[in-house]
Formats: C-alpha cells, structure tokens, sequence
C-alpha cells in the first residue's frame, strides 16, 4: 500500500478557517520578541484557545439572542456559530491526521 501525504500548510488552512491567531492580532509575544519562530506545538495551542475561544463567543451570543438582548442580532448570531463549527471541524481534521501519522509511523517496520 504506497501511502502518500501532502505537505499540510498550517498557515493556509488557518487563513481559510477565519481563526485570528494572537500573533495577527498585533501584539508581540514571547516568541516573537526573541525572534525565533514560532513552533509546530505553540501554532497548534494558538489555534486550540482561537477554536475555543470561537465557541465561547457563540456560545455567549446565543444565551444573549435567547435572553432578547436587542444589542445582538440573530444573524450575527447564527454566523458565529458557523465559524465556531467550521473552526471545531478543522481542529478535528487535523486530529485525525496527527493520530493517522502517528499509526502509521508506529506501524513501519523498521
């Protein structure tokens, strides 16, 4: 079975989802004030408090839309919970490559 993975470009995926990560939001973090990059793990735990905090923000919405909060919009509302859900199903993708890679890599014979 010839397996082949193509190169997944974090960066991209990320500006398709919509997920503002801290590092675009123009303030300067540790990583980027002693100017090394940022890593793979630090990216990935970047995204997780993004998706997270993407759901919270839905989430919060919503009570204020059942609560009859004139400020916020069902429409607004409604948008919020599709980014959430499109963030949640990215962050599961990636899961389930991660996990798939893994398996693989365990099962090489060497």
């Amino acid at each position: 079975m010839d397996v082949r993975l193509k190169p997944f470009n974090f960066e991209q995926a990320v500006a398709k989802s919509g997920v503002v990560l801290p590092s675009q939001r123009g303030g300067v973090g540790k990583a980027e004030s002693s100017g090394s990059q940022v890593g793979f793990s630090q990216a990935l735990n970047n995204a997780l408090k993004s998706v997270s905090q993407a759901q919270g923000n839905a989430t919060e919405m919503q009570r204020q839309v059942q609560l009859d909060n004139p400020t916020v919009s069902l429409e607004e509302t409604m948008v919020a919970m599709q980014k959430a859900q499109i963030g949640f199903q990215a962050t599961l993708h990636v899961r389930n490559r991660l996990v798939q890679a893994y398996t693989d890599i365990m099962n090489m014979q060497v």
